[in-house]
């Protein structure tokens, strides 16, 4: 449990990433004072051989939700990387009593009922082209592309050859499973959002954030000049974004 003077943090990885993408920002937070959580999910870092075809977004939502409840987590900010905004909004809606704050770090924001292809269409592509291969359920990493796009927006060798030693596989199945948004209590719960800007890949369209939030206060959105895995290229500057986000 946090005191008032300390906030919890749970940071979530994106698709094909582990909990390790935020080593950089985990001592920075916990520099400031606070106890801050970086799992890897199902099939991903330390857990990659339990990747199999029923690891799907439910799986990694009982990861994130097991964790706040087996640590007895409260008023802990749930941070969603890309395709963890999938994960972040399910677990507060299974366990809002335990979120104090919600903050999507270039993600999915997803409706109820919505998966992570309805929220980004262009992942249709990866899973058609998983589907004429021997494991139809499994989805690499994306590739690297030239600068200034990169490897998921990191452009320095050193830290794409680091990158690159975390990155494994998913399955198909964690962006087709929707998502359960049913608990009312769910709309109560800050959200931030954190934009990356500069270096969008083609047929990526971020959803515009309405200017209101679901429980009627303004809309807080900031903008986070960096590549889409800002926790390796410009932690710091997301680092204080995040102190700020509740």
């Amino acid at each position: 449990m946090s005191t008032p003077h300390t906030k919890t943090y749970v940071l979530v990885h994106g698709a094909w990433h582990s909990g390790r993408a935020w080593d950089r920002v985990v001592p920075l937070l916990a520099r400031a004072g606070h106890r801050v959580f970086a799992p890897s999910l199902t099939g991903h870092g330390e857990k990659q051989h339990l990747l199999g075809p029923d690891v799907g977004l439910d799986t990694h939502v009982a990861d994130v939700a097991g964790l706040l409840t087996e640590e007895d987590l409260t008023d802990v900010i749930l941070v969603g990387h890309s395709y963890a905004g999938m994960v972040i909004s399910a677990v507060a809606a299974q366990v809002p009593d335990r979120v104090a704050g919600l903050v999507y770090v270039d993600a999915m924001v997803p409706e109820d009922g919505e998966s992570a292809l309805d929220v980004m269409p262009m992942t249709q592509h990866l899973i058609d082209a998983a589907a004429s291969t021997d494991t139809p359920w499994r989805i690499p990493p994306l590739p690297q592309q030239p600068a200034p796009l990169g490897l998921f927006g990191v452009t320095d060798p050193a830290d794409t050859a680091w990158l690159r030693t975390m990155l494994s596989d998913d399955s198909v199945r964690c962006f087709l499973q929707p998502v359960r948004l049913d608990d009312p209590a769910l709309d109560m719960i800050p959200r931030t959002h954190i934009h990356c800007v500069g270096s969008t890949p083609p047929g990526v369209a971020r959803r515009p954030v309405a200017p209101t939030q679901p429980n009627g206060a303004p809309s807080q959105v900031w903008e986070l000049r960096s590549g889409h895995d800002c926790m390796i290229t410009t932690p710091l500057e997301l680092t204080e974004l995040l102190l700020k986000a509740a």
